[in-house]
């Protein structure tokens, strides 16, 4: 019971930031989605230690998870869209391709630099 409650608590920390990042796309007429301004929120109180990462890893590993359950819904609604599919699908492909390499070359990267970061301070 205990642990239900913790992670329920911290699911509503995770869905005020996302609300809060939905707030302040819709008050300053943004074109990003409310959810990656909500990410970017969640990631600069991390950095920066407001949140602490035990206040959200129960939720977070919950909601990991789960991840291939949230695709579901996206995937239904591609099947209506098969029209688009079918006369723009090599530009799509291209882009979801090259996006995918983007990404993990930069999560890479990162990573990388991060591990030898931590590196030198656990030998200092």
């Amino acid at each position: 019971m205990k642990k239900i409650l913790l992670v329920l608590i911290q699911l509503l920390i995770l869905c005020f930031i996302f609300e809060m990042g939905t707030w302040i796309t819709y008050s300053y007429h943004l074109a990003i989605p409310g959810n990656v301004v909500g990410l970017v929120i969640l990631f600069m109180l991390l950095w920066s230690g407001i949140v602490k990462l035990h206040w959200i890893e129960e939720a977070s590993r919950l909601l990991l998870k789960h991840l291939a359950f949230f695709f579901v819904p996206i995937s239904v609604g591609l099947i209506t869209l098969g029209h688009i599919i079918q006369s723009k699908g090599i530009i799509l492909f291209l882009i979801i391709t090259i996006s995918t390499i983007m990404g993990l070359v930069v999560t890479g990267i990162t990573s990388q630099k991060m591990i030898i970061k931590k590196d030198l301070k656990t030998n200092e």
